[in-house]
């Protein structure tokens, strides 16, 4: 277990925001994680408790005045097997990505379409992760964790965790009151792809990839390919990835949009409703590259907001704000963060 007193968040959090927190703590085990959260004299009693993953999906407005823990629980098992399947267990500490490419690295399939998101396996049951037309409550069988009030463990089936679009029961009625410790996947032996979404069969043919004899590794290339060339590195620019969800309208209301915009992009999500880009709505409502001092749009990609250099968590907080009234103003739709502001 490591623990730093007044501890520095910058290197926690993706949007490069320098903000610290009272005390940060990283744990190696349910029992070390179990025996921080006991209650006094068992343990100092932990005062305002934020469990983060790698912080790519976190947007500090200020300093964190309390207990923030991080997860290195990093253990991968079999934990059961069918003919056609294979379970896996993977601690919450693990990088998604490295999890996916250990996957394949096995010969167990499913996951590609997820490859190179941010963030790590904990956060995926929290957010349900998704992209190109796969979402991670596709792949999870069970969650465990810890109850951060009790220190009890707790599982929980898939049908358990209110899976929705970007959503889970951890991000609604048990936000902030749950450690994410383990996460059991389900796997296929049989590498089935799913190449309908987002450009992806354009993408394979660029890169010299027959749909008839594609490869799993070859897929995820691709799917890796996409993902760099359309966001911005973490690294060079200070960004989370996608700031907002793709909203989910009434038909009634994308009727209207389409008869002003008749090439505005949708999908169907088979209620009734259409889901429409949020990228393309921010787009159309001018801000595409924009900047408001320190904080912008990105050029390539008007989902991601950026750190352009030293913006403060207000700075971007302010432009988000700017941009949904912007969108609201024009489509009569609010869009929602994706990313958790803190």
């Amino acid at each position: 277990m490591r623990r730093e007193k007044n501890a520095s968040l910058l290197r926690h959090n993706t949007f490069g925001i320098d903000v610290r927190c009272t005390e940060f703590i990283e744990y190696e085990s349910v029992e070390e994680l179990r025996s921080l959260l006991a209650p006094p004299p068992h343990s100092e009693g932990l005062r305002n408790i934020l469990h983060i993953g790698a912080g790519s999906n976190l947007l500090f407005c200020g300093n964190y005045d309390g207990s923030v823990l991080h997860s290195r629980i990093r253990s991968v098992e079999r934990v059961g097997e069918s003919d056609e399947e294979v379970w896996l267990r993977a601690g919450g500490g693990i990088a998604f990505d490295d999890l996916i490419a250990h996957c394949l690295g096995q010969g167990l399939h499913g996951m590609e379409n997820l490859s190179h998101i941010p963030g790590e396996v904990g956060a995926s049951a929290v957010q349900n992760i998704g992209a190109y037309g796969a979402e991670a409550k596709d792949f999870i069988l069970r969650v465990e964790g810890v109850w951060l009030a009790s220190g009890e463990t707790f599982s929980m089936e898939n049908e358990a965790c209110e899976y929705a679009y970007r959503q889970s029961i951890f991000k609604q009625a048990l936000k902030g009151k749950a450690a994410i410790t383990h996460v059991t996947f389900r796997l296929s032996k049989t590498f089935r792809p799913r190449l309908e979404y987002g450009g992806i069969r354009q993408a394979l043919e660029e890169r010299g990839f027959s749909e008839g004899s594609l490869t799993a590794a070859q897929l995820r290339q691709t799917i890796i390919g996409i993902r760099e060339e359309k966001l911005p590195d973490p690294a060079v620019l200070g960004n989370a990835g996608s700031f907002f969800m793709n909203p989910v309208v009434s038909k009634e209301l994308f009727l209207q949009i389409q008869a002003h915009y008749p090439e505005a992009p949708h999908y169907a999500t088979g209620d009734g409703r259409v889901k429409v880009p949020a990228a393309w709505l921010i787009e159309q409502s001018g801000w595409k590259g924009r900047a408001m001092g320190r904080a912008a749009v990105h050029d390539r990609q008007p989902l991601v907001l950026v750190n352009t250099g030293d913006a403060t968590g207000r700075d971007i907080l302010n432009l988000c704000e700017a941009v949904r009234r912007s969108v609201d103003e024009r489509f009569g739709i609010s869009l929602q963060p994706e990313v958790n502001i803190i």
